[in-house]
């Protein structure tokens, strides 16, 4: 088994990181320009690719699946580039899964002053000591100083008063019939207090540009001082339903389905770093998608299904109408071969889902996942592989992704692993990369963790 973690050391073509956070400087606030002033009409716009009309009569060559992720993270690179956005400000309780664009340096000294590692009693001098009658507790005024024979009743976190030699634990300590004090073990000089600056002093680097965010950096900043981070701000992503076959409740009926993906889609998209800014319903109508599409304002437009070339199926003839640059038109894994991606202006690109369930999450870690990335300035995870236990079946050309449980050293492989079902990957772990032709049993196979179950800041779902 390969083991699997952050990249380390790698170069800023591949990281991409550090040239995200240099870029996130300087620019004027917009993110996009007003939605008339980027292409309301077809002349607005200056076509980057030929008129997909002819679609249904051609065959579009489709962009094997590690090239297709690949362009999803130059277009993140270009985007960023061209947006040059400025930090954010965060408040704590809304900056989990952020990546901080300035270091967490120390406000102050941690502790701020000696402190009692223990509940006990503060000594001062050798044994026996005479008790005092008041104790001391965390965050109470500093007490009084201690003089030698003397000891006072201290809490966990409390000041220590000055002229403390030692802090006794309690089950370390008795007393007398005259309520004298005396250690059952030897006293060490300093024993159980944590000294002013232990963990750092005022102006240490804490955390670097460029670390994620997560609930123990979350608490490190608090502990440090900070009230907010300065923080790469998230992508705004918007998700686009489309059909007039989705329920959104009840049961299927009359041809009607519900659907799986508006309520499925937000959590992961927060997960991978984005805000979701709106998910909206649109009919099978081309100018509805048309409307819907030119005034978005988000820097990430995701709809699902109409990418095939049916005869409700818009998305291609829209882009076409608005001047958009298709970057990558089908990809060669199964499910999810009808995706795509395309460039609206410089900072706005469409990833394009297809619409049976476990195609859309194909199509969502192919193209989405690797442009939010780069956009959040998150490093890249590093591949991993784990064996399988038991054999996947292959598509002769096109790569699967095959929804896994990880056991042991093996990844298990799941039934119900069909484009249009949920089963599989509500139950698993991970995506197995299986090549064209298939793997066999113990073959090491790349996996793609999921959000719940890679151990990262996306277990949150904020």
């Amino acid at each position: 088994m390969t083991p699997h973690g952050a990249r380390a050391g790698e170069d800023a073509e591949d990281l991409d990181v550090e040239e995200v956070l240099a870029l996130v400087r300087n620019s004027n606030g917009n993110h996009l320009p007003d939605p008339a002033a980027r292409g309301e009409t077809d002349s607005a716009r200056t076509p980057h690719q030929p008129d997909p009309a002819a679609r249904p009569g051609t065959r579009h060559r489709a962009t094997p699946w590690p090239e297709a992720r690949a362009l999803a993270e130059r277009a993140g690179r270009n985007a960023t580039r061209a947006a040059r956005r400025d930090p954010v400000s965060a408040p704590l309780d809304t900056a989990l899964g952020l990546t901080l664009a300035a270091p967490l340096d120390a406000l102050t000294d941690l502790p701020s002053f000696d402190t009692s590692a223990m509940d006990g009693w503060a000594v001062c001098g050798p044994a026996p000591w005479h008790v005092r009658d008041e104790g001391v507790l965390a965050g109470h005024a500093a007490p009084a100083p201690l003089t030698d024979g003397e000891a006072v009743r201290i809490a966990t976190g409390a000041r220590i008063p000055p002229d403390t030699s030692a802090v006794l634990r309690s089950e370390h300590g008795r007393t007398d019939d005259k309520g004298r004090l005396y250690a059952t073990r030897d006293v060490v000089p300093g024993q159980d207090i944590r000294p002013r600056g232990q963990e750092c002093r005022t102006g240490d680097q804490l955390l670097a540009v460029g670390t994620l965010v997560t609930p123990a950096v979350l608490g490190l900043a608090a502990a440090a001082g900070y009230d907010t981070v300065t923080a790469v701000p998230r992508a705004r992503a918007e998700v686009l339903v489309l059909g007039d076959e989705l329920l959104t409740q009840g049961l299927p009926h009359d041809g009607l389905i519900r659907d799986a993906l508006g309520p499925m889609l937000p959590p992961w998209l927060r997960a991978l770093g984005a805000e979701v800014t709106a998910v909206r319903r649109v009919r099978d109508d081309a100018e509805a998608l048309h409307e819907a599409i030119t005034t978005s304002d988000a820097d990430v437009i995701l709809t699902t299904g109409g990418t095939a070339a049916g005869p409700v199926d818009h998305v291609h003839p829209t882009l076409s109408r608005i001047g958009a640059e298709l970057l990558v038109d089908g990809v060669k894994v199964r499910p999810g071969h009808p995706m795509l991606l395309a460039r609206i202006t410089e900072t706005q690109h469409l990833v394009g889902l297809p619409g049976n369930p476990l195609a859309a999450v194909s199509g969502l870690l192919t193209l989405a996942e690797p442009l939010l990335r780069i956009l959040a300035a998150r490093p890249a995870p590093e591949p991993y592989t784990m064996p399988l236990r038991d054999a996947v079946h292959g598509h002769p050309h096109d790569t699967r992704l095959v929804p896994v449980v990880l056991r042991g050293d093996e990844a298990v492989p799941l039934h119900y692993n069909g484009p249009a079902m949920l089963r599989g990957i509500a139950a698993a772990d991970a995506l197995a990369v299986v090549p064209p032709g298939g793997a066999r049993p113990g073959q090491d196979t790349e996996l793609l963790d999921l959000p719940w179950a890679s151990g990262g800041i996306g277990v949150c779902f904020t």
